[in-house]
């Protein structure tokens, strides 16, 4: 037996009325699903809803139930959707990827901040909390709620409780408060906290993280900071190094660099030269006009390697093009069971905001990968390993792409 998945949307443009109506956008897909899956059952559902439908969040979870009685379902109200080839921003939709997974066990917990042990507090502790043990080799997709949720306090623990398992997803968008989000999942609706699951047994999840950055100039090394304040680069001020990077370039990137001036830490020192995805991507958020310090977005530590970036539609979709290249090239080589099915976690400021065309990303992912059914959403921050940790990102891509691990 053979894991299968499938995904639908529904949006405006596939309604005969004048309106998109909910029952019927939710029927319709999973109608579709079910017909795609044929007789098997569905072990995994995952939703996303556009926030038009923020009045009718709580009927979301009577409906699948109804409809397709999945395993597990979890999903989230979201400010773009992807899901049947196509990525819809903005508008109102709906959208479903679902799975038949044999010999997969999922798990599917809510968290919310007062469930979370200390960092300081063992292992045992963090898995105690997740009710599965490391040995099993879990994969985790999570989906928080970014004004209710300490993400990075989850993500921190367990990368320390489970140091070799994947974790992805997204924070729930289309909302500007807290308690506007909706979070699903099986037969409840939240508004607050994470929901998320765990997947161990017959499957493996590969990552690509797609941070849509390029590096310029030179590499430096980090010779004095204190948490996030960046003060000296190869034994100068940091902000000496910025202008020497910034006379390199030439015209097209030094326009960019006036816009989108970013830093990249290298996360593998003992490569000899990092490119593409090697870098921890993050935002540079001023300079201490005194000092010639640089605000960085990060904890950053002496002796580590770093190099500037900058960001524009070409450097993110080569970015983009180069990992999932390589994923084909090298992962899915030597004869690595092909891919099944796939999510993707996307930020709101991707899509046709940045590429100026839509189903960018999706359409890259096909490129390289094939007909492989794909589904997420557009989030307010994007979770997903670079080198052998795993952070909270924006402006990123982070795909969970899923096949059988015999």
């Amino acid at each position: 037996m053979t894991m299968k998945w499938a995904s639908a949307i529904r949006s405006k443009e596939d309604s005969a009325a004048s309106s998109l109506d909910l029952e019927d956008a939710v029927t319709s897909c999973l109608t579709e699903i079910r017909e795609n899956l044929g007789d098997n059952p569905v072990d995994f559902l995952l939703g996303f809803v556009s926030s038009h439908f923020r009045d009718s969040y709580g009927m979301i979870p009577g409906l699948v139930k109804k409809l397709l009685a999945p395993g597990c379902f979890i999903g989230c109200s979201a400010g773009g959707l992807i899901g049947g080839g196509k990525e819809i921003e903005q508008e109102c939709s709906v959208a479903f990827t679902a799975a038949y997974l044999p010999d997969v066990e999922l798990r599917p917990f809510h968290l919310v901040d007062d469930n979370l042990p200390d960092l300081d507090e063992s292992q045992e502790a963090w898995q105690a909390l997740m009710g599965v043990s490391p040995k099993k080799k879990p994969a985790f997709v999570m989906i928080p709620d970014p004004f209710s949720f300490s993400t990075d306090v989850l993500v921190k623990g367990l990368d320390f409780a489970y140091p070799d398992a994947v974790k992805i997803g997204g924070l729930a968008s289309g909302a500007l408060s807290s308690g506007q989000n909706g979070l699903f999942l099986n037969d409840r609706l939240y508004n607050e906290g994470l929901v998320g699951l765990t997947f161990s047994g017959n499957v493996v999840v590969d990552t690509v993280v797609a941070q849509g950055c390029k590096p310029v100039g030179r590499s430096f090394t980090i010779t004095r900071c204190k948490r996030n304040i960046l003060y000296e680069l190869d034994g100068a001020p940091a902000i000496m190094a910025l202008k020497e990077v910034i006379d390199s370039l030439g015209e097209r990137d030094r326009e960019l660099i006036k816009d989108s001036i970013f830093i990249g830490i290298v996360v593998d020192e003992m490569k000899s030269e990092p490119w593409t995805g090697d870098f921890l991507v993050r935002n540079i958020l001023g300079i201490e006009p005194t000092s010639g310090a640089l605000v960085v977005g990060e904890i950053l530590d002496n002796q580590k390697t770093v190099q500037f970036h900058v960001r524009d539609a070409a450097s993110s979709a080569l970015d983009l093009r180069l990992l999932l290249k390589d994923y084909r090239d090298q992962t899915l080589a030597g004869g690595t069971l092909a891919p099944r099915g796939a999510l993707l976690f996307s930020c709101l400021g991707r899509g046709v905001h940045l590429y100026q065309q839509p189903n960018h990303d999706s359409e890259c992912f096909k490129t390289y990968l094939g007909p492989v059914p794909l589904g997420g959403f557009f989030c307010n921050g994007e979770i997903g390993p670079v080198g052998s940790s795993t952070f909270l990102h924006g402006y990123t891509s982070s795909f969970g792409i899923f096949r059988e691990r015999f």
